[in-house]
């Protein structure tokens, strides 16, 4: 990233295997931090050490309007189209050291513009590893610097912890793909950036939940599904396609937050994706509602083509379903899909992180 392809070293990582059922939230208490990690604010890369060149995959918004590269315009590309005359060769090869020995490292570097102008970018790149200790992306995260801010730690501090508290979300929600979705796949390309969104989204949740304002203790649930939710609906939907939902307000605690807008995410796009094959018409809803006895209860019903009478769902094979599995474990929650005579209903139950409002 802002180098050379580098060939991801592995390392070993504390806990083995059972690094992937880590809370995905659980480090994340600093709300000044996070309230950084927004996709218009801090710009986000992930690239893809595996592949020939460690191209990009992922650019957030933020990306894109501080470079003024669009998005369409840099995945598959490396890095070093951002440099230039100015830019230190010494800080590329401290970038190039760093990935080589799988380690976080941290520069100011002059980058351009696509307009040709550039400017002081403060970058801290890490690695985003499987249980196994195996490399499996480059994350960079990168902010402009003005001349207030060069003298001063304070941005620098916050970007290294904010790296610190995103990356096992990353490492948990991006592990296996390309694995079993095949590196250079376009879906899988896809199901990360829709992934990382859904992140962002949550981490913009955690700036916005503010005691003192609201009166509500946790993160707003119902507004955040409601977000995610239409992100992908925009996203994955066509003509011919009609999608409501149904979302009640209900706090929850942060880790909760978290895992339940991922788990939803994936099984909402997991219908739009699937459900109506060779369909030019279709309907899609969406229920969360809070449960008399306790937790919550989130429903995905579609009129599509159905579940295959054999196929398991979620599907161990496909990351899509590795991933949904580990979300409801770490949940405690329950995951029923009924195959009906026209179309499928996904029912989720979650027993806990309901907080009071």
């Amino acid at each position: 990233m802002n180098g050379t392809a580098a060939v991801p070293k592995r390392r070993e990582q504390p806990g083995g295997s059972d690094r992937p059922q880590r809370k995905l939230a659980g480090v994340i208490n600093d709300q000044e931090v996070i309230a950084g990690f927004s996709r218009v604010k801090v710009a986000m890369v992930l690239s893809d050490p595996r592949a020939e060149d460690n191209p990009i995959v992922y650019v957030n918004a933020a990306f894109e309007k501080t470079t003024g590269y669009d998005r369409s315009a840099v995945v598959g590309r490396n890095c070093r189209f951002l440099q230039g005359e100015m830019t230190d060769k010494r800080d590329v090869d401290r970038i190039r050291t760093a990935l080589e020995a799988g380690e976080d490292v941290s520069v100011d570097i002059t980058n351009y513009r696509a307009d040709g102008k550039p400017f002081l970018n403060r970058l801290t790149i890490a690695p985003i590893f499987d249980a196994d200790g195996e490399v499996l992306y480059h994350l960079g995260i990168q902010k402009e610097l003005y001349a207030s801010e060069r003298e001063e730690s304070e941005a620098d501090a916050m970007l290294v912890n904010m790296r610190a508290r995103v990356q096992d979300d990353l490492s948990l929600v991006l592990a296996g793909i390309g694995e079993i979705e095949g590196q250079g796949d376009p879906h899988a390309f896809e199901a990360v950036a829709r992934r990382l969104e859904c992140l962002q989204l949550a981490y913009e949740s955690i700036k916005l939940a503010d005691d003192t304002k609201t009166g509500v203790r946790g993160i707003d649930l119902g507004a955040l599904i409601s977000r995610v939710a239409a992100a992908i609906a925009h996203e994955e939907g066509r003509a011919g396609l009609r999608y409501v939902q149904n979302i009640e307000p209900l706090a929850v605690n942060l880790d909760a937050a978290v895992r339940s807008a991922l788990l939803l995410s994936e099984v909402l796009s997991n219908a739009f994706h699937h459900a109506f094959d060779r369909l030019d018409e279709g309907f899609v809803e969406l229920r969360l509602t809070r449960l008399a006895s306790g937790g919550l209860r989130m429903v995905v019903t579609d009129d599509g083509v159905g579940l295959p009478n054999n196929a398991p769902f979620p599907d161990p094979d496909k990351i899509g379903g590795r991933l949904i599995n580990t979300l409801v474990d770490g949940l405690d929650a329950t995951i029923t899909p009924v195959r009906g005579a026209g179309g499928t209903v996904v029912m989720i139950d979650i027993p806990t992180g309901i907080t009071d409002v």
